[in-house]
């Protein structure tokens, strides 16, 4: 076969579905939305109100998050009706590889991989400042050198960051099902912690710190700070809150009757998360200026204490940081299955699709536990959050243009879907526009180290298929 069509050759439907035949399917409906709200409102929640405010929108943050909400919204309805016809491991990954060719597939996939690895890597770090912020109280430290990434502050590395990754990777390694268990008691009690902040909170809300609540535009240190154009940079910011919807998809070769499974999964947690996620945002900038969660990793154990609720902000936090394995649970599982994808499709060596005697693709998970463990021990936590943002959202883009190749298909070359799209095709056409837009307002480092992933990925795949 010439190389140019072996490059875009559109993969089986069925290869995909037999090679899957090895996930056993255990998840149900709210495993999906646990594994949904436990990915999505995890450390984001618990740090990036604060951090966002204080750097680019003030208070007008409650904005960002909506406009994020709506463009995070319109993938979620696309993911659903992709996932509910293609339901196989790697989502975008796999779905793009089936309407577009291999070489696009490898560039989703690609992306996705560095969203994944960087993920984790994020959510271990929110989960450390937490921590660490949670033990202060009881008057114990952790050293700076073993507190921050390599560089940061005197640091060599984020020790609770590394030995969290590590402790997920091991109870992930003993099956889906058991870790499925345990995020959906995670999640009752992280939802109940947050809901618990929201009511507190309320009654130390201080109405002059919502004005002005667009502050007067200004170029800071770190990018745009007011404006409608720090609204429009910490939309790009916030817009990773969100990603956690992929992580479901990822997982849909172990659904029960994914058919049904997914869409509800991925809408139902969506839905969850954005009416958390603008609730402690209205809460956490009302208590406080927002200049006062400047560099804050734990803003909201810090603004209960400040407020005089110590005591509510112990239990909060203690749920807080336990509650965050359930995202790290979620990343893990997807990443893992990205990986074994790769393998299934030999773009990576077929040891990373080994599975062993739990249903779970170990050797996947192995690797993903040490280079997330790498990347948290190197970039600091607000470079993290822009990262991941990043990939997903070029993948993001490569969905929205997939939807009409998938509609001709459905019935045809494909199953039907069991969820539409509404709107059809005026909604992904603004999804796009949506998601590009907001790719755009990342920073500058962010969009350039990007592109430096994707020319690494392209020359690896090129070399690749050489051989």
């Amino acid at each position: 076969m010439p190389y140019f069509k072996k490059i875009i050759k559109k993969a089986d439907f069925r290869f995909f579905e037999n090679k899957d035949a090895d996930l056993k399917p255990t998840l149900r409906v709210r495993d999906f939305i646990a594994l949904g709200v436990g990915t999505i409102v995890s450390t984001t929640i618990f740090t990036l109100p604060g951090v966002v405010a204080s750097t680019h929108a003030g208070p007008s943050v409650i904005l960002s998050f909506v406009f994020a909400a709506i463009v995070a919204g319109m993938i979620g309805l696309l993911y659903a009706e992709m996932a509910s016809v293609m339901p196989f491991a790697g989502s975008a990954y796999t779905w793009i590889n089936i309407l577009f060719g291999e070489i696009f597939g490898w560039i989703v996939g690609w992306a996705l991989l560095a969203e994944y690895f960087i993920a984790v890597s994020f959510v271990a770090s929110g989960f450390s400042a937490n921590f660490r912020g949670l033990i202060s109280q009881f008057n114990i430290s952790i050293p700076q050198s073993l507190s921050n990434p390599l560089g940061t502050n005197g640091g060599l590395m984020d020790i609770v960051a590394a030995v969290v990754i590590i402790l997920t990777g091991i109870l992930l390694s003993r099956g889906t099902s058991e870790s499925a268990k345990m995020q959906n008691v995670l999640v009752v009690l992280k939802v109940f912690a947050i809901l618990l902040f929201i009511v507190v909170g309320f009654t130390a809300l201080t109405p002059s710190n919502y004005f002005p609540f667009v502050p007067e535009y200004k170029i800071l240190s770190t990018g745009s700070f007011g404006g409608w154009q720090g609204v429009y940079a910490g939309t790009s910011m916030i817009f990773l809150a969100y990603i956690g919807f992929d992580s479901i998809a990822a997982n849909s070769a172990e659904a029960i009757n994914p058919q049904k499974t997914m869409p509800k999964g991925i809408l139902g947690s969506l839905v969850i998360a954005v009416i958390l996620f603008v609730l402690v945002a209205f809460v956490l900038v009302g208590m406080f200026p927002y200049s006062e969660y400047k560099d804050n990793a734990e803003p909201i154990g810090w603004a209960l204490r400040n407020s005089g609720h110590y005591v509510v902000a112990i239990i909060v936090q203690s749920i807080s940081v336990v509650g965050m394995f359930t995202a790290l649970i979620g990343m893990m599982l997807a990443g893992s299955r990205l990986l074994y994808s790769f393998g299934r499709d030999e773009m990576l060596p077929k040891w990373f699709s080994k599975i062993k005697k739990n249903e779970s693709p170990n050797n996947a998970l192995f690797i993903l536990t040490i280079i997330a463990v790498i990347i948290g021990s190197i970039f600091p936590f607000t470079f993290l959050a822009e990262l991941i943002s990043a990939g997903t959202l070029v993948a993001f883009m490569f969905v929205s243009l997939a939807m009409f190749t998938l509609r001709k298909r459905e019935g045809n070359t494909l199953p039907s879907a069991s969820f539409k799209v509404p709107f059809y095709p005026i909604l992904p056409i603004i999804s796009f526009i949506g998601v590009f837009i907001i790719f755009w307002g990342l920073s500058s480092e962010a969009k350039w180290c990007t592109l430096i992933w994707f020319i690494i990925g392209l020359i690896y795949y090129l070399l690749r298929k050489v051989k």
